[in-house]
């Protein structure tokens, strides 16, 4: 098994969750780099994996998808310089725990991943994805898994349509219809994840929908004989959307088996860092015992 971690969830999930008067020697915040840095002790401690991999996003505003659609994220509030800085020293203790990281600058961690999950099934491994996004879900395929860690969750590939309203196989498609308020994918105006769910129910993808619209007044969902006006009215936009929701999975990135293969501990390397954050024993002492379990 492959496990990958989106490391922006839990960074941001830390930041949030952790209060900002959690700092350092000199004074610079230290609370999303304790939260990162102990879900990753707890991950290894009790998963042991053998091929690992952490995905950082280089660039917190901007990526190609910038030049697609500038306003691509764009109502989101820029990252503050003192979670920044924090991202940098979480890739270092990452990378001191023995973990292979991975970033670019013109992609996300989400086309990291993408690439990742495709060449090892490629290459015969199954992938475990760390994450809380429901996009990753298109990367699924049988034997795969989402892993939401923090709240204790798997979602296999066959769960996908229960727990997202589509097939792994359709959430692109889903997403080019629905849209993403959070990435701020303007998908199609007035279709809804349950409008979505059922137009992929009917017609499977959504180059079958536009190429049987005629059929659209026939699905079992409100507003049914107006759709397919609002469909063909906004095609450059579920098109536009189906290119930004789509992973990229050809991330110019090492993608052998030996580049995701976990190394053990520096636990030099940590102490340094740990002393740099002003962090106590407990993360050292699992240091310890994650490097005698290597």
């Amino acid at each position: 098994m492959f496990y990958v971690i989106d490391a922006s969830i839990y960074v941001f999930r830390a930041w949030f969750s952790i209060p900002d008067d959690m700092q350092d020697g000199d004074g610079n915040p230290v609370n999303a780099l304790y939260g990162f840095t102990r879900f990753l002790g707890d991950f290894l401690e009790h998963t042991r994996p053998q091929h690992v991999a952490v995905a950082f996003d280089n660039s917190l505003d901007t990526c190609f998808r910038n030049e697609i659609y500038p306003p691509y994220k764009a109502n989101r509030d820029p990252a503050p310089d003192e979670l920044k800085q924090q991202f940098d020293r979480c890739r270092q203790v990452a990378r001191a725990l023995g973990l292979p990281d991975f970033a670019e600058k013109r992609f996300e961690a989400d086309d990291i991943i993408g690439t990742l999950v495709t060449s090892m099934r490629e290459q015969g491994m199954r992938s475990t994805i760390l994450t809380r996004d429901k996009d990753m879900s298109q990367l699924l395929d049988a034997g795969d898994t989402l892993w939401d860690y923090a709240g204790n969750r798997r979602i296999a590939y066959k769960d996908v349509r229960d727990s997202y309203g589509a097939r792994a196989e359709q959430m692109v498609d889903f997403l080019a219809l629905a849209g993403d308020s959070v990435d701020n994918i303007p998908g199609v105006r007035g279709v809804g994840p349950k409008t979505a769910t059922a137009l992929l129910d009917h017609f499977d993808s959504l180059d079958d929908i536009y190429a049987r619209l005629d059929e659209v007044a026939g699905v079992p969902v409100r507003g049914a004989g107006k759709l397919g006006a609002r469909l063909a009215a906004h095609k450059e936009d579920a098109l536009l959307s189906r290119k930004l929701s789509a992973i990229a999975c050809d991330v110019p990135i090492d993608t052998r088996r030996d580049s995701v293969l976990r190394q053990s501990p520096n636990l030099d390397s940590l102490s340094d860092l740990y002393d740099q954050a002003d962090f106590g024993q407990a993360l050292r002492r699992q240091a310890e015992r994650i490097a005698g379990h290597f």
